[in-house]
């Protein structure tokens, strides 16, 4: 694959990309470059976390990225995730992992690695405090919403050493690309900056969209990066997401509540779901609805389904019975993978026991 259309996949990853121009010249000079996402095991996970994440890792290796997947344990514990128990953060870590082989992502390509595994290392925690040595505690508590937590709240002191961990990851791990949510934006910023300062170098950040929930957004007024960490859909919010187990009834009932007002294309999670998933998925969308309301419909892009949306010749409920429908075609083989599959029945029945802790 030439150079232009590797710069072209990954740029389908990174709804922002800092820089570009080191984008470029990272993929110039080095084969098999390195990009890392890490996760905090803490319950099910939901379609952004699933099927999402998978469309964006293969496209990441399509590219010819060597990619490592972290299990963020310790990070989970450090954040007090399902009552800071670690035994249990570390098995929904294996769920995960089951969930991802069910979602498509090329998992025998990636290589998953728990943070368990590289707290042993001295050389980690050097790091760790060579960040920690040359960070304010301010600028540390401004990277609170890496965890989903606010600057006003009160962290304990395993919450504020998180960020410096997250950023001193990036370098035990080799990463030379960050590929995380647009909300892990500022630790991999203060990974940027900090990098050659302690010898080390400077990560591309490679941030993926952060997919809607199904809940009508908030009214504030906030900056766009708050904005959309808003937005995102949340587990504890159930409703607000459709989780990689739903059962087909599930799926079709929220998506049947979900915010979808007619012609609006802004701010609209069900056109979300068909721009990010679906079209990502299938090459075509078919709409089927009774001849007095138009017939059925099919489009090639999502382009061509925005545009119909937005001038009213599609209705949103046709639009959400059909995103109903290609959901819970993408979301059967995972089913059936939980319900075969021995271990991961019993990690799925284990998670569903969990109480799930902000």
């Amino acid at each position: 694959m030439d150079l232009e259309k590797r710069i072209e996949l990954i740029s389908q990853v990174g709804e922002e990309v800092i820089t570009h121009e080191d984008l470029r010249s990272l993929l110039e000079t080095k084969t098999k470059p390195i990009a890392y996402d890490g996760f905090e095991p803490s319950g099910r996970i939901h379609v952004a976390q699933g099927i999402m994440r998978a469309i964006n890792v293969n496209k990441m290796m399509d590219a010819g990225v060597e990619f490592k997947m972290y299990a963020a344990d310790w990070h989970g514990w450090a954040n007090n995730k399902l009552g800071g128990d670690l035994e249990k953060i570390q098995m929904c870590g294996d769920y995960l992992v089951e969930v991802w082989k069910a979602s498509g992502m090329e998992v025998g390509k990636v290589r998953f690695i728990r943070a368990s595994d590289v707290v042993d290392s001295m050389e980690y925690w050097k790091k760790v405090l060579q960040i920690a040595r040359n960070s304010t505690v301010k600028r540390i508590i401004r990277c609170a919403q890496i965890m989903g937590r606010k600057e006003s709240e009160g962290l304990s002191a395993s919450q504020i050493l998180y960020p410096c961990m997250q950023a001193a990851d990036i370098f035990e791990l080799g990463a030379d690309i960050t590929q995380l949510g647009m909300d892990q934006r500022k630790v991999n910023m203060l990974a940027r900056e900090i990098g050659p300062k302690l010898g080390f170098w400077k990560p591309v950040v490679v941030s993926h969209h952060m997919l809607m929930g199904l809940l009508p957004p908030a009214t504030q007024e906030k900056d766009k990066l708050e904005r959309t960490i808003d937005l995102k859909m949340s587990k504890s919010k159930p409703d607000s997401a459709i989780f990689m187990t739903d059962s087909k009834e599930e799926v079709e009932r929220k998506i049947s509540k979900a915010y979808c007002p007619e012609k609006q294309i802004h701010e609209n999670p069900i056109l979300e779901y068909c721009r990010y998933i679906i079209f990502e998925k299938f090459n075509t969308f078919e709409i089927v609805r009774p001849a007095k309301f138009g017939g059925n419909v099919s489009f090639a892009s999502y382009q061509e389904l925005e545009s119909a949306y937005a001038k009213g010749n599609v209705h949103p409920m046709d639009l959400k019975k059909a995103v109903a429908s290609y959901m819970n075609r993408l979301l059967d083989p995972v089913r059936s993978h939980f319900s075969k599959n021995k271990k991961a029945k019993e990690l799925a029945e284990r998670v569903d026991k969990l109480e799930i802790t902000r």
